[in-house]
């Protein structure tokens, strides 16, 4: 199926859904462009490598403020420096003016321990400064917000700082400067970090937008593409998605949609065909049961017989004519009966297994063994007489396949009742253990309609539980039956 997304608009796919109730039909579209995936996915990268870049930004403009301020310093430290050059260690003041113009600040002060004394340079009648900056003892995070306070400060202020000269590292600067020049030089600073970053952002969202679109969006509109035309039509073939080559989760996605899509479409399949067989069963049960009772009716006669050979196949004659006779009857009664519908109400299992005994065993007292083992004080919900028709089922299904003993044991865990049933048949077929829970698919005797255990699980979900075949071979058959516990006295909800 291929695939093509346009720049302007989405392209739409519709379907209709007809739902029989005179309402107009539903049409599906893909979202617009504005509310897609791709158009989210460009904006959240966009707004991602934004937050990254300001999460640069911060040390970046801490470190530009130290690193001038460090600059200032050395030049500090160089300019008092020239008092040394005279003998009473003093300049004029048109000098002092000059040197402290090029650092530039109002006054220098230069500490070098161990010699004395100390070297100053200043202008005359310098004002009190409005803040302290003490370089030899800022920290990461100080730095950061001493650079936004600078950045946020509209005034000019004075300010002192302290710090290590980047000249002498045992010396100490000591200098009252302007903040003003500071903070139009990290203005400026800012603005070519926050052009650079949005241009980063750009080219970087650009690229994984790119990357992301071909990797990830186009497969995944592919896919919701198909689902939606799947929809319409699940048994179209022609609408079953087509894997790509891909070894990925996107790859795998697609396979187990493929599979997912021949699964629906063969199910599907099978209930359109059991419909058929439904409406058939329903249109020729009235004439067929007719015809097999006038030919019960007319074999009757051979009983008497005097031929030995007549009287001796009326047995036989009679079996098959029964047989057919019931296996229309099933296939009508499955066709009618539709979902199950349960009258939940608290039931005593072991009671209705012992009754299911009692019903096995009144023609072959010794021929079958029943055997029933449940945990005590069970709190348990459901509909007996549909319950009774599972194991009944299973118990029949047993014992006409060769069974002469089957064992009930039962244990309840983390809310649920376990129920293993087993006996010591000779085991079912390959054959029928392929499609075991498949109406009218396989069935494990001859003669019979593969309907008891499909029929079961159909009464055992409706329950809220499941059936499963724990193993099968030459030594016997167990089946797993699960039913939800009631909890606090409270009944099952369907």
């Amino acid at each position: 199926m291929a695939f093509h997304e346009s720049q302007g608009s989405d392209r739409e796919a519709k379907q209709t859904v007809g739902n029989g109730n005179g309402r107009k039909p539903r049409r599906f579209s893909l979202p617009p462009l504005h509310r897609s995936l791709s158009a989210r996915l460009l904006l959240l990268t966009i707004i991602f490598v934004m937050l990254a870049e300001v999460l640069i930004f911060a040390p970046s403009v801490a470190n530009f403020r130290q690193n001038y301020l460090q600059e200032r310093l050395a030049a500090a430290h160089l300019a008092v420096l020239s008092l040394e050059a005279t003998p009473d260690l003093m300049i004029d003041e048109d000098l002092t003016y000059e040197l402290l113009s090029h650092v530039p600040a109002e006054s220098v002060m230069l500490y070098r321990p161990g010699r004395s004394p100390s070297l100053t340079l200043a202008i005359k009648d310098v004002p009190e400064p409005e803040a302290v900056y003490d370089l030899r003892e800022a920290g990461f995070f100080t730095l950061i917000g001493d650079a936004f306070m600078t950045l946020l400060r509209s005034e000019d202020r004075r300010i002192e700082l302290w710090g290590v000269s980047p000249k002498d590292n045992d010396s100490v600067v000591r200098m009252l400067l302007m903040e003003g020049p500071l903070c139009e030089e990290m203005w400026a600073f800012a603005w070519r970090i926050l052009g650079l970053s949005l241009l980063i952002s750009v080219i970087t969202a650009a690229l994984v937008y790119v990357t992301l679109l071909y990797v990830l969006v186009r497969p995944m509109r592919r896919i919701t593409e198909n689902m939606i035309a799947f929809r319409e039509d699940p048994e179209d073939e022609s609408r079953i998605i087509r894997p790509s080559s891909r070894r990925d989760e996107v790859g795998l996605a697609e396979r187990q949609l493929r599979d997912l899509q021949r699964a629906l479409r063969a199910s599907l399949h099978r209930k359109t065909r059991l419909a058929a067989i439904g409406v058939a069963a329903t249109k020729i049960n009235h004439d067929l049961r007719n015809i097999l009772s006038t030919a019960q009716i007319s074999s009757d006669s051979l009983a008497e017989s005097e031929d030995p050979n007549v009287r001796r196949a009326f047995p036989k004659l009679m079996q098959t004519l029964d047989r057919a006779v019931g296996l229309c009857s099933h296939i009508l009664n499955f066709a009618r009966e539709g979902p199950i519908h349960l009258e939940i109400a608290p039931l005593d299992l072991e009671e209705l297994l012992n009754e299911v005994g009692t019903s096995l065993q009144l023609d072959h007292e010794d021929e079958r063994d029943w055997q029933v083992h449940l945990p005590d004080s069970l709190n348990l919900h459901g509909d007996r007489q549909q319950l009774y028709r599972v194991f009944m089922n299973l118990a029949q299904n047993a014992y006409q396949a060769g069974a002469t003993r089957v064992d009930v044991q039962g244990r309840a865990e983390d809310g649920h009742l376990y129920l293993d049933i087993y006996d010591n048949g000779p085991g079912l077929a390959p054959r029928a253990r392929e499609r075991l829970f498949q109406p009218f698919a396989a069935s494990a005797r001859s003669g019979g309609t593969g309907l008891g255990l499909a029929i079961a699980r159909e009464i055992l979900r409706a329950h809220g539980g499941d059936i499963t075949l724990l193993r099968s071979d030459a030594q016997g058959t167990s089946f797993r039956l699960t039913l939800p516990l009631s909890q606090n006295g409270s009944q099952p909800v369907h």
